[in-house]
């Protein structure tokens, strides 16, 4: 039996050229390669700010870290309630081919000190940029790519650091017209020293600066190894502004000179791959079953509440709404009864898989008899957090 060569396949059927390169397939004008690539181009999750499990829409209250759009951080160092983050705000329509975006507004005309860090991040696991061989002799370029939208112009600042903060990467990128969709792509070189994660911890931070200190600021387009530099100076502080807006979608980290199409996800599998760090079980409903569990005494019942739908990062810390958004049925009969104490409602034993409970309330249940633990309003939840 004989067979036909690539080669003369295209020529009995005048098929397009088939040839390979460098970490790459070319089938006529199409490119199957590093470059184009639709499994783990993009190290951003939820770049085009689809999943916001926690609903969030408000002004960063505290200050420290808080969690927005999921994966999506806003910082306040020292001043808190100087800008909102919401999904999609205003009414201002998404750049082609999006239906989401990041939304900051500044709240008030804030001063920014000598010692002030306002910014949106993300940080992104080490496991997932280990290829990167950054702090070594073969550290690979990276290209940031995403689409802005502010009522400033100027050129702006962020930065790309490492995990303990000692090795920055400030860089800039200019908005040109006010109120408009623009596409901005940034290269930068690998970083050839330095510690950089290749765990489950923050192997690499991308950081958008809406207001930087003086000693948090460096010189553009080079890697440095002063602390926490978060922006070039000279940059546009937006929230020395009030009611300056800025809004980001579409951003995409990846191997190489040359920003690419942005890489769609199924929405399941941008879900999942958020649920890695954060889950919220909300109330779908005001009788909400969430388990069945056994009562531990008259007064508790015990058990795993639910099953994480994906093993999450690492064992989370575990919050909840309220716990009189909580209630229990005892197998024996009788009607619901809101719990008025959590003696713990915390991750499981092995707690990368499940959460599990310790609640009670007054005398109601039947020791070691079936308990059931229900939600009953609309506005019950509980979260598991493994963020990094």
């Amino acid at each position: 039996m004989s067979y036909l060569n690539v080669n003369q396949i295209q020529t009995a059927g005048n098929l397009p050229s088939f040839t390979t390169g460098a970490n790459t397939i070319n089938f006529g004008t199409q490119s199957i390669g590093a470059s184009s690539a639709s499994t783990m181009k993009n190290r951003i999750i939820n770049g085009a700010m689809v999943i916001n499990q926690r609903g969030f829409n408000s002004t960063l209250a505290s200050t420290g870290a808080t969690y927005t759009l999921d994966r999506w951080i806003g910082y306040n160092r020292l001043a808190s309630s100087a800008y909102s983050v919401s999904q999609n705000a205003g009414s201002v329509t998404p750049p082609p081919g999006y239906i989401n975006y990041l939304g900051v507004t500044s709240v008030a005309a804030t001063t920014i000190n000598a010692g002030d860090i306002y910014y949106i991040s993300q940080f992104i696991e080490g496991l997932n940029t280990a290829d990167l061989a950054w702090g070594t002799a073969n550290a690979k370029t990276v290209t940031i790519s995403f689409w802005v939208y502010s009522s400033l112009t100027g050129s702006f600042g962020g930065s790309l650091q490492n995990s303990g903060s000692s090795r920055s990467y400030p860089f800039s990128y200019t908005i040109n017209s006010a109120n408009t969709w623009q596409q901005i792509s940034v290269t930068i070189p690998g970083d050839t020293t330095g510690t950089w994660l290749t765990t489950n911890g923050v192997g690499v931070q991308l950081t958008f600066s809406l207001g930087t200190g003086s000693s948090f600021v460096g010189t553009g387009g080079a890697w440095t190894g002063a602390n926490n530099i978060f922006m070039p100076s000279g940059s546009v502080q937006l929230l020395n502004t009030n009611g300056a807006t800025w809004y980001i979608t579409g951003v995409q980290l990846e191997v190489g000179t040359v920003a690419t199409q942005f890489e769609y996800r199924q929405y399941g599998a941008e879900l999942a791959l958020c649920q890695r760090y954060y889950f919220r079980r909300n109330s779908s409903s005001s009788q909400d079953i969430i388990a069945n569990m056994q009562a531990y005494s008259t007064t508790a019942v015990f058990g795993k509440l639910f099953d994480f739908p994906v093993q999450m990062r690492t064992t989370p810390t575990s919050s909840y709404s309220n716990i009189g958004h909580l209630s229990g049925w005892n197998s024996s009969g009788g009607s619901a009864q809101a719990f008025t104490t959590n003696t713990g409602i915390t991750a499981d034993t092995n707690g990368i898989y499940a959460i599990s409970g310790l609640v009670t309330g007054s005398s109601f249940f039947t020791s070691g008899a079936c308990a059931a633990v229900q939600f009953n309003t609309t506005s019950g939840w509980i979260d598991a957090s493994a963020e990094l």
